[in-house]
Formats: C-alpha cells, structure tokens, sequence
C-alpha cells in the first residue's frame, strides 16, 4: 500500500473519530428530540420572553380599565394651612390697604365616585372638615360638611364608559390568544432551527461517508490498475471525486457548527457545546379535517377576535362622531348638610340641610356643518372597517383551507421520499459492490453515490416541511389535534 493510501486513511480515520471523542469527552454533550428543542425554546428563548413581558403589560393594562368601573375613594387636604403675610384689602372708598394676615386654614374632605356604564353618570359622595385659626384675634372657626351625596349625567354626550366595556374585553381576550400564537410561532421557529442542524449532521455524515468510500474505492482501483485492468483516466477520476468529498466535509461541517451556534442561542442551551439530534416521527396518525380547523380557528385566533373588535371600534367612533356634535349639557343634583361651628364636635349637632341642582349647557348655534362632517366620516370609516373585515375573513379561511391541504400533501411526499431514500441507499451498496466486482464504470458509480445522497438530502427536507407544516396548523388553529384540546399557556 503506497503511502499516501496511508496517509488518506489515517485522515479519515482522524475525521470520523473527532467528534464521537470529543462528545466522548465533553460533560455538556445532549441528545435532543424536536419536541424537547421546541420546549426549550418556549422556556428559555428570547422570543418567549418577549411573549410573556408583552401578555403581563396587556394584563396589567386591563386591569387599570376595569378599576374605572369600582368605587374610588379619595382624601385630599390641606394640612396645615399656615400664612403669615400682608394682603392688600380695598376700603370702601376704593383705596388699597396692606392689612397683617396671621392664620392657619385647614382643610379635609374624604370624597367618593362611582360611574355608572350605562348612563355614563357619576355618583359621588363627600365628607369634609374646615378650621380656621385667626391668631392676631385669638379666634377659631370650623365649617364642615358631615355628608353629602350627589349625581351628575352628562346629556347627549358620547358614553366612552359603555363603549369602553364593550371593547376592551375584547382587547384583552384578544392578547391573551395573541400570547398562545406567539408561542406557538416559537415553535415553528425552533423546528426550522432544529431541521437546519439535522440537515447538517445529516450532511457531515454522508460526506465523512463518502470520503470513506471513495478512499476504499480508490485502494481498489490502485490494485486495479497494478493488474491492468483499469485505465490511468480512471484513477485520476477518483482522486477528483476524493478532493470533491474532502471539499464536502469541510463545507458540512463550518455548516454544523452555523446551524448549531443557531440552535444553541435560540433554545438559550449556551453551555451546551455538541447538541445531538434524534430524527423525528415520519407521521402523525392523526386526521385533521378543514371543518375542525376552521371552527377551531374563529374561536380562538387572536384575528378572529380582532375581526370583532375592530367592527365595535367603527360603531364607537359613529356614536363618538354623533356625541360630539357641539350639544354639551352636564344635569348635577347634590343633597347634604353643612353648618359652621365655634368648636369641631358642634359642627356635627343639628346641621343644615344643603341642596344644588344644576344644570350646564353649551349649544353651537352655528358650526359651518362640523358636526354632520365628523358623523359621516365616521359613517364612511365604518363601512370600509366592514369591507376590510369581510376581506380579511375571506383571507382567514383560505390561508386555513390552504394550509390542511398542504398538510395532507406533505404526508404524501414523506412517504413517497422515504421509499426513495430507501431506494437510493440499497442502489449504492450494490453499485459498490459491483464496482469492485468489476462490471461498473466509475461514472456509473459516482451517480449512484449522489443520488443516495440527494434522496437522504430529500427525505430530511419533506420531513421538515411536514413537520413544520404540522405546527403551521396549531398556530392557525391554536389546537392540538393530538391530544385533541384547545392549546393553552398558564
């Protein structure tokens, strides 16, 4: 055996035993299947995070609406109220005087509200306590209310409060599903990581494959043609295709070490430095009927409950528009006691009743027709708002009925590739064989070794569009077709 035969086994010698050493070796080595790389993802990817930040804020925002429909209670005061100063006083025969002023006015009031979604009035209510201390007289005085209750309706005024409760639970169911499809498209984006390094390994492994098998193709042919029995073209057309195979590792594997620096950062596994992967299930032995899926969809995409959300949007803005017509009248009616007093317990003992009824008006008399622009604007915004739905809805079942379609067709061509694969595989150790035989040409030979090749490069590829085709559905759906229940994130 000459010495650069030698040389070439002991490098790929050398290339097949480097990374089972190396995993060997290395206490951070994992082997991982597609579910565990999507679960990953979910937990600990940046995209996730993001996802779960955005769901809290959307949560918390809610809650502040829904607060406007509680009671608030509120204490404001003045306390103390101390001046000492010179305050201008007018005489009665206009001119100015700069009286000394040496007092203390305290103020507290403990007061009320609660709004009415319906009407968009407001209760209110109040108790509340005043002292004044004239300290160059030596006097003191309390005034006070003990209680007081009122009401207060605006008049032919746009009710934000009723449509407020009619939208934003909407709104906040609508980024609670948006939540589930953001991870449902971490998972997506995890499976195009995870097809991404097992193409590679896949690659790394028929090229080191090959090389080996063109090296002992190459020890055969040497022999060969020491007999006579093969030309020189013939051993200069391996050395060609060892140099293509050697090319090819090198390319696979600066390919696996890109697509594993991808899958490590994504899934958050940074410590982890060799990450190995098990091929997935070829099918999943569930049916997935278009009926189900779209009945699935309209119930719990965020898009569906948008399309909701956005028609009560444009009635909003047709009643605002409407409200707001220049006609501005606010009604308040308020009954309580009061009374004044020389000491604070006194104020408390027989007070006076107190009543007030108002009412506050504004009345464009002439506004050059802004109201009737205003409304028919909004009229024309909410018509469009039901064309763009419609539309989108139109959109929202193809994507759907496109989607289970493309579906059941990658089930076909999974199966379809992996008899080719099989095919391909049980052709090339039989062209090998031959070869050796001696009643093959090397061209017949090297087409074989790269049809097996693209049939295994085929093969991953159908697997991953049908997979990836697979978690499409449960993003378009937000259902798990498996465990046949609605997908959902505590």
């Amino acid at each position: 055996m000459s010495s650069t035969i030698k040389y070439q086994i002991t490098l790929l010698a050398a290339l097949l035993l480097l990374p089972m050493l190396l995993a060997a070796q290395t206490t951070d080595t994992v082997t991982l299947t597609l579910p565990e790389v999507i679960a990953l993802a979910k937990e600990k990817s940046i995209a996730s995070k993001q996802a779960s930040t955005v769901k809290e804020t959307k949560y918390w925002q809610y809650r502040s609406f829904r607060s406007n429909y509680q009671p608030q209670l509120s204490l404001t005061g003045i306390l103390p109220g101390y001046t000492k100063s010179f305050n201008q006083v007018q005489q009665p025969d206009g001119t100015i005087l700069f009286q000394p002023v040496h007092n203390n006015n305290s103020t507290l009031d403990l007061s009320f509200t609660q709004s009415i979604a319906a009407t968009g009035g407001t209760i209110f209510g109040s108790t509340n306590m005043q002292r004044f201390d004239d300290f160059d007289r030596k006097n003191t005085l309390y005034n006070g209310s003990p209680y007081g209750i009122g009401y207060s309706q605006p008049l032919w005024q746009f009710n934000a409060l009723k449509w407020n409760k009619k939208i934003e639970p909407l709104k906040y169911y609508e980024s609670r599903q948006a939540y589930i499809e953001a991870m449902e498209q971490v998972a997506i984006t995890a499976t195009g990581y995870f097809f991404d390094l097992l193409l590679a390994q896949v690659n790394l492994q028929t090229a080191t494959t090959n090389l080996a098998n063109t090296i002992r193709i190459q020890e055969v042919a040497t022999v060969k043609l020491e007999l006579g029995k093969i030309s020189r073209n013939e051993i200069l057309q391996l050395k060609l295709e060892q140099l293509k195979s050697s090319k090819a590792v090198g390319i696979a594997t600066r390919d696996l070490q890109i697509a594993t620096l991808n899958l490590r950062t994504f899934t958050g596994l940074d410590q982890v430095s060799y990450i190995r992967l098990d091929l997935p299930a070829s099918v999943i032995n569930v049916k997935v009927p278009t009926d189900k899926v779209l009945s699935e969809a309209y119930a719990n995409r965020s898009d569906a409950i948008a399309f909701s959300r956005r028609l009560a949007e444009a009635k909003r803005d047709v009643a605002k528009a409407k409200g707001d017509n220049g006609i501005n009248a606010m009604l308040t009616a308020r009954l309580g006691y009061s009374k004044s007093a020389a000491t604070f317990s006194k104020v408390y003992q027989n007070p006076q009743d107190q009543q007030l009824v108002q009412l506050e008006f504004t009345v464009p008399i002439l506004d050059w027709g802004r109201s009737k622009s205003r409304t028919r604007t909004a009229r024309a915004n909410m018509q469009f708002t039901e064309y763009a739905v419609e539309q989108d809805k139109q959109l929202f079942v193809q994507q759907i009925v496109t989607q289970v379609t493309l579906f059941d067709l990658m089930k076909d061509q999974l199966q379809l590739t992996l008899n080719a694969d099989s095919i391909a595989s049980e052709k090339s150790d039989i062209s090998r064989e031959r070869y050796v035989l001696g009643n093959l040409s090397i061209t017949d030979l090297s087409i074989a070794f790269q049809e097996k090749d693209q049939a295994r490069r085929d093969y991953i590829a159908a697997l991953r569009d049908y997979w990836s085709a697979w978690y499409e559905l449960r993003y378009l759906s937000l259902y798990d077709f498996q465990l046949d229940k609605k997908i959902d994130y505590k």
